[in-house]
């Protein structure tokens, strides 16, 4: 059964097209604008991530000195600032963001504390204990869980966002494999995974820094898998052109 919208005005709550375009035209929202919580959810774990995997790869570093000094930016960049970002992304009620940042934020936040006891000699370090590496590995299985299905969700985002979390998501199921199972080669695999990762990430937050700054795409993303309803045709949002993260009329 069908209603006016408005007594008089032709238009009828049925989904037809005069229905959308009469709601798209009268619909009202009041903003509160935020910035995409990710650009520093991203930066924050591309950073992280690369000083992290340049030294699991042997690029820099020891086993006694080094954790002292990552400890602290691991804590705050990739742990508390991405932490704060999945917050914010749940204000921007973007769900993608929020369960990523949130996970990967409150890692590096534990990783932190973890490689400052290492640094302290309170507790062994992964690289030095088998009985260690195995509990880590332990972690990276749900960490390798949450990401996979961030992956899946991401399809409907870009293509970058994908590729950020696809070579994570390979990276940390690696890792889980390899610290367990105590094959250094795979750790070693999973740290350029984790490089990689780290580099698209940075790309991607990148890339949303400056079309928020030019009102325009910059740096291409790759466009999203098509989003299609139980019916097979795409949903007709009511949105506007260019919203806010989050915000979408009517919801």
């Amino acid at each position: 059964m069908t209603r006016s919208a408005r007594p008089g005005d032709g238009y009828t709550v049925g989904g037809d097209g005069a229905d959308y375009a009469f709601w798209r035209e009268h619909a009202h929202i009041n903003l509160s604008p935020v910035a995409a919580p990710s650009i520093l959810g991203l930066f924050g774990f591309a950073v992280s991530t690369f000083m992290v995997a340049a030294n699991m790869a042997g690029w820099y570093g020891d086993d006694r000195t080094t954790p002292l000094i990552l400890a602290p930016m691991a804590f705050a960049f990739g742990g508390v600032a991405q932490f704060l970002a999945g917050m914010w992304s749940y204000r921007a009620r973007d769900a993608l963001a929020t369960g990523i940042h949130g996970a990967w934020g409150s890692f590096w936040i534990a990783y932190g504390i973890y490689q400052l006891f290492v640094g302290l000699g309170g507790v062994p370090g992964t690289s030095a204990s088998p009985v260690a590496a195995a509990a880590v590995g332990f972690w990276f299985i749900g960490l390798a869980a949450v990401t996979w299905t961030g992956v899946v969700a991401a399809l409907a985002e870009n293509m970058a966002v994908t590729a950020v979390l696809g070579t994570l998501a390979v990276g940390a199921t690696l890792l889980a494999i390899g610290m367990i199972g105590g094959f250094s080669m795979l750790n070693m695999i999973a740290a350029y995974f984790l490089l990689v990762s780290a580099v698209l990430a940075w790309y991607t937050a990148s890339a949303m820094v400056l079309e928020a700054v030019y009102k325009r795409p910059v740096l291409p993303v790759g466009r999203p898998l098509a989003r299609m309803t139980t019916t097979g045709q795409p949903p007709a949002m009511i949105q506007f052109a260019l919203d806010e993260p989050g915000i979408k009329v009517g919801q």
